[in-house]
């Protein structure tokens, strides 16, 4: 996963740990639907880097590839792990997420490795992005975790360099990959939306239903936004594409 927006710092004021927090049902509930989607993000992007690996064009790549698929997975078996503390059930934590991803994925299918490296480097960005921005809202035990869940698995430099040497070496490709990034930003804007819309423990926290810190009115779920907006074209411009 690639580097995440510029996030403001959190008042000092709002940090209180997972036992004071949890106090909260409803709380504990947008906790563990949010473990429930970065589980299954991490699971599905351990499957498609193992699928990567596979359609890779050399073995330095294969071998490279792989051991971020690797990364992935021990990602996920963190979550799980967590999940089991909290004595939930991972699969049945994960299961109201995993339509909606598969579809998402399928509608986004890259139909070459180059595009799925796009895809790497600034669609699962800004998926990174969005979960990061539910985590300033959340208890500073949840907040680490999830920090550490979405951290850097050494894929997105990966995938830049590839991409930029794919593009010097022939700079045709450089329309299509700006106009594949167009259409990744639409699709993951979209859904992270409809996490929103669909999850109401997910919504009350970023609105601040928790009282773990101050939520969020509509001025400023829009420049939450705009800020992920604002990451995406910086990542395009770093791969010499327009946003």
């Amino acid at each position: 996963m690639s580097s995440g927006t510029d996030i403001p710092s959190d008042d000092e004021n709002t940090r209180i740990g997972w036992t004071e927090a949890a106090a909260d049902p409803a709380y504990r509930d947008a906790v563990l639907e949010l473990l429930g989607a970065l589980a299954y993000g991490e699971l599905s992007a351990f499957e498609r880097l193992a699928e990567d690996a596979r359609d890779a064009p050399d073995l330095t790549a294969k071998a490279e590839i792989a051991a971020h698929a690797a990364a992935e997975f021990g990602h996920f078996a963190v979550l799980r792990g967590r999940l089991a503390e909290l004595d939930a059930d991972v699969t049945e934590a994960m299961r109201p997420f995993a339509a909606p991803l598969d579809e998402f994925h399928r509608r986004t299918a890259p139909s070459s490795w180059l595009e799925s490296l796009v895809k790497a480097f600034v669609g699962d960005a800004i998926a990174t992005d969005f979960y990061r921005e539910i985590a300033r809202r959340l208890d500073d035990d949840t907040r680490g975790l999830v920090l550490a869940t979405l951290g850097d698995t050494g894929h997105a430099e990966f995938a830049a360099d590839r991409i930029c040497a794919a593009i010097e070496e022939d700079p045709r490709q450089a329309g299509r990959l700006a106009l594949w990034g167009r259409r990744l930003m639409g699709e993951a804007l979209s859904q992270a939306q409809r996490v929103v819309a669909d999850h109401d423990a997910l919504a009350a926290v970023l609105a601040g239903g928790a009282g773990t810190a101050e939520g969020l009115d509509l001025a400023e779920l829009g420049r939450l936004f705009a800020r992920i907006t604002e990451a995406h074209a910086r990542r395009m411009q770093r791969l010499g594409l327009q946003p």
